[in-house]
């Protein structure tokens, strides 16, 4: 009777054992809307299939919305937040505050280690500090940076090399232009703020220009960034009318048509359709590169988001196993031949799979070797504003460059006090 009663309770232990293994874990990411978040769906309903135990909330929310939510949560420690969404200039202030859970901790807790497959630049502005000897606060969703369009077909027609520097570009900016009929030299956002400083800053920072010095003081109008600006509305010159008032979406439209020679700021997102005979009329016709150099090397702007597992989520351990998994070779992959995200990973750039849906992949990767970060500062919001709204003023004539800078900078030192 007792040996009866002993296999009972043991046979009772199992099946309870196995239904609190089973347990269901509900996961909340405050995500993005978009493409980031078809990507992200596309990653949760892989994980599902293979962890049914597992369920999600995916919140698709604008970039603001997922700042703001996740701020006003993480801040109070509630703990509503199992993975988030970063965009890059803003990491500082999650990894600074103490927001974010230690990721070293987590693999060796699981008994896993980073890694090397994740490109350099990009993993490190996922540590604190941003550098390979950080601290790990996440891992990076996807690896987007700014690229360099030009149409090789016109280069070939006038006989010019492949753009190496900016000065390069202008002159056949000025060549198309002038000797290519219906077609635009140049083409570049010019809306203020975010648009046109994110156009110029691959110049900016290639001229040798930067924002802050060694002890954090404001520099936008170093001589570099004056020549660095003169340049741009030089360039300018070559573009439509209608520049000051351009965005995405006609740099974009105009390349597809076939009315843009050169697009020096260009994004991944753009290009998703340059060799679609159905949406595109230059199918096989433009190049995709890592930006032209100047004084200094190719500085492409890097734009990753980060996806992170905040310090006061309550499922950590299924928030980790799952961001793993939506970081892995393989989800990286899915989610380039299914939604386009540009991936994080070198392996899957090199994918044959990829590169034969995208062959202009390996541009991306290149530029995000050699890609720049914003500066790391709590206050890139309102200095991008303030630069970008001055650098228009200059595009437009309301001020010269060495105004529109001079004001910048002492605007920037207000900010930064």
């Amino acid at each position: 009777m007792m040996k009866r009663t002993t296999m009972l309770l043991v046979s009772l232990c199992l099946v309870l054992s196995g239904v609190s293994a089973q347990k269901q874990v509900k996961l909340v990411i405050a995500g993005r809307d978009g493409d980031y978040g078809n990507a992200m769906q596309i990653a949760v309903d892989a994980y599902t299939a293979k962890n049914p135990n597992i369920k999600f909330d995916v919140l698709k929310l604008s970039g603001d919305d997922v700042y703001q939510k996740t701020v006003i949560d993480l801040k109070s420690g509630t703990g509503t937040y199992d993975l988030i969404l970063i965009d890059d200039p803003k990491a500082l202030q999650y990894q600074q505050a103490g927001w974010l859970t230690d990721l070293d901790a987590m693999f060796k807790k699981a008994g896993k280690t980073l890694d090397s497959d994740f490109i350099p630049t990009v993993i490190d502005l996922c540590r604190y500090p941003n550098n390979a000897k950080g601290k790990l606060y996440s891992l990076p969703f996807v690896g987007n940076v700014s690229l360099f369009a030009y149409r090789a077909d016109l280069f070939a027609k006038y006989g010019l090399a492949a753009p190496k520097t900016w000065d390069d570009v202008l002159s056949a900016a000025k060549i198309i232009s002038e000797k290519e009929s219906g077609v635009d030299g140049v083409s570049f956002r010019g809306v203020k703020g975010n648009p046109i400083l994110t156009a110029f800053l691959p110049i900016f920072w290639s001229f040798g220009a930067d924002f802050l010095d060694a002890s954090g003081n404001p520099i936008v109008n170093s001589p570099e960034a004056v020549k660095a600006l003169k340049f741009f509305l030089e360039l300018a010159k070559y573009g439509p009318k209608s520049t000051p008032m351009n965005n995405t979406a006609q740099v974009r439209d105009g390349l597809l048509a076939g009315t843009v020679g050169i697009a020096p700021e260009v994004w991944p997102a753009w290009l998703g359709k340059i060799d679609d005979p159905n949406e595109s009329k230059v199918v096989g016709k433009v190049k995709i590169t890592k930006h032209p150099a100047e004084v200094k090397k190719s500085s492409p702007m890097i734009g990753i988001w980060h996806v992170a597992i905040p310090a006061a989520s309550k499922n950590k351990d299924a928030a980790f196993d799952f961001l793993t998994f939506l970081t892995s070779k393989e989800t990286q992959k899915l989610m380039v031949l299914k939604a386009g995200l540009p991936p994080s990973r070198v392996s899957v750039f090199e994918d044959k799979d990829v590169l034969g849906k995208y062959p202009w992949y390996p541009a991306i990767l290149d530029a995000l070797e050699n890609g720049v970060a914003r500066p790391r500062t709590l206050y890139w919001a309102e200095i991008e504003n303030t630069m970008g709204a001055l650098v228009q003023e200059a595009l437009i004539g309301q001020k010269t460059p060495e105004q529109a800078l001079n004001e910048a900078n002492a605007k920037l030192a207000e900010i930064l006090k």
